[in-house]
């Protein structure tokens, strides 16, 4: 007689900068959420960007994106405990939150493969691969040489690999598109550009 274990939540974290969130950051949540089966999956914008040698936009315009962007993705929610958090924004303190909010659940953080590239530079990374399993997608640019297993630097106990179609556009091609007064199709949604155009956003280089 089989016995029906109960499998624990599968609960994933996409965090960044999303300013603003286009095509790729929606194929990346797509895809993780049909190939690591997740349950839900956190979206998360950045609050203070330590890190970025530039100001983000205001958070109620890069929240209001990520609503329009990830609205098809099934088990998506858009996440503001970052930008309500005071201080510098660490993945550490969030993982350890949504482990706290999930107990006993599978914590699956899902990185582009850029971000997964600069993981030696995070702050308490020990406790951000305690806490997550580490999944990544390549981006078109970053793509293995023929021969090459992986190209993540870091090596990454039990890493997992995403796949997704190639998409070679980035924020801050977007955000110089806008200031040239150039189309942002298909760069983002048609319900993004509109909103970026109504509120005036990245008109200045």
């Amino acid at each position: 007689m089989s016995l029906n274990v109960e499998q624990p939540l599968r609960i994933g974290m996409f965090g960044g900068a999303f300013d603003p969130p286009h095509i790729a950051h929606l194929a990346l949540a797509l895809a993780a959420v049909d190939q690591l089966q997740l349950e839900r999956l956190h979206v998360i914008p950045t609050g203070f960007a330590w890190h970025k040698p530039r100001a983000l936009t205001d958070a109620v315009h890069r929240l209001a994106m990520c609503e329009l962007t990830f609205a098809q993705v099934k088990g998506a929610v858009i996440d503001s405990r970052e930008i309500l958090r005071d201080g510098p924004t660490y993945t550490a303190d969030t993982l350890a939150e949504l482990k706290t909010q999930y107990p006993g659940a599978e914590i699956f953080l899902v990185l582009g493969e850029d971000q997964a590239n600069s993981l030696e530079k995070w702050q308490r990374l020990n406790e951000v691969l305690n806490n997550a399993i580490i999944c990544v997608a390549a981006r078109p640019e970053l793509a293995c040489p023929a021969g090459d297993e992986k190209s993540v630097s870091l090596e990454i106990p039990g890493m997992r690999t995403l796949d997704m179609p190639p998409y070679a556009v980035s924020a801050t091609e977007i955000r110089h598109t806008v200031a040239q007064r150039m189309s942002l199709t298909p760069l983002v949604f048609d319900s993004v550009a509109r909103y970026i155009d109504q509120h005036h956003l990245y008109q200045t280089a």
